[in-house]
């Protein structure tokens, strides 16, 4: 299916295999990588299985973005994993996945889910608020207390402190009526909506993005920042 090197870059231990379209990894790049790799960049492609990445038992840093990877997704075992980025799939389940990751990548310190949801902000859920946000947060660092940085905010000691108290007990309930988006169409579920910024998006040049963003929200269909509340639009 891939025959050429040329369809990846390589750059010391960083290895990207962006923007291909790949429904899955492709067996050369463990083959000939798996053991350089220390961080990989498998964004914009349409991945719904990471089953590939058990030949990268050294990766300390993988970016998914923008791919298909759902509740069934399934990590091998990565020891040295500290950064994991899965912004903009198809994932809804968090208790699910994060108990997985907790069994699989016991070094993770960095997490982000944007644009999944299973991350709740009011530009995916027009029915979610900042408060299902913050519970969620509580009920993510319940579940991996040892994560420093969430989405595009670092960890507070606050928050560790109220997700040991009360975090159990945060989880973010999905709403009943989840037939009514498919009556209107999938329009709503297909728009290009990514919460990172620019240069996360350009898929000759990504990376995942770990930082305090400022947006603009220009109108319904514009990119936002999920901390804009209603007042200010």
């Amino acid at each position: 299916m891939f025959h050429a090197e040329s369809l990846v870059s390589l750059n010391g231990t960083q290895l990207s295999f962006i923007g291909h379209d790949a429904k899955e990894i492709p067996h050369f790049l463990g083959d000939t990588y798996g053991q350089i790799a220390r961080r990989l960049d498998l964004s914009f492609n349409q991945l719904r299985s990471l089953a590939g990445l058990k030949m990268f038992t050294e990766l300390e840093e993988l970016v998914a973005d923008n791919n298909l990877l759902g509740n069934d997704l399934q990590l091998p075992r990565l020891p040295n994993l500290h950064t994991l980025t899965l912004n903009k799939n198809q994932l809804t389940d968090i208790e699910a996945l994060l108990e997985h990751l907790a069994d699989v990548t016991p070094s993770l310190k960095y997490l982000s889910l944007l644009g999944n949801e299973a991350c709740p902000n009011q530009l995916v859920s027009p029915d979610k608020d900042e408060d299902d946000y913050q519970r969620y947060r509580y009920f993510v660092l319940h579940k991996l207390p040892q994560l420093k940085f969430l989405d595009t905010r670092k960890v507070t000691k606050m928050e560790l402190m109220e997700a040991r108290a009360r975090g159990a007990f945060m989880k973010v309930v999905k709403p009943k009526s989840e037939a009514v988006p498919n009556e209107a169409g999938s329009g709503s579920r297909s728009l290009p909506y990514t919460p990172l910024p620019r240069g996360s998006r350009d898929a000759k040049n990504h990376k995942g993005v770990f930082a305090k963003c400022r947006y603009i929200y220009y109108g319904k269909h514009s990119e936002g920042n999920r901390f804009i509340r209603n007042d200010q639009l």
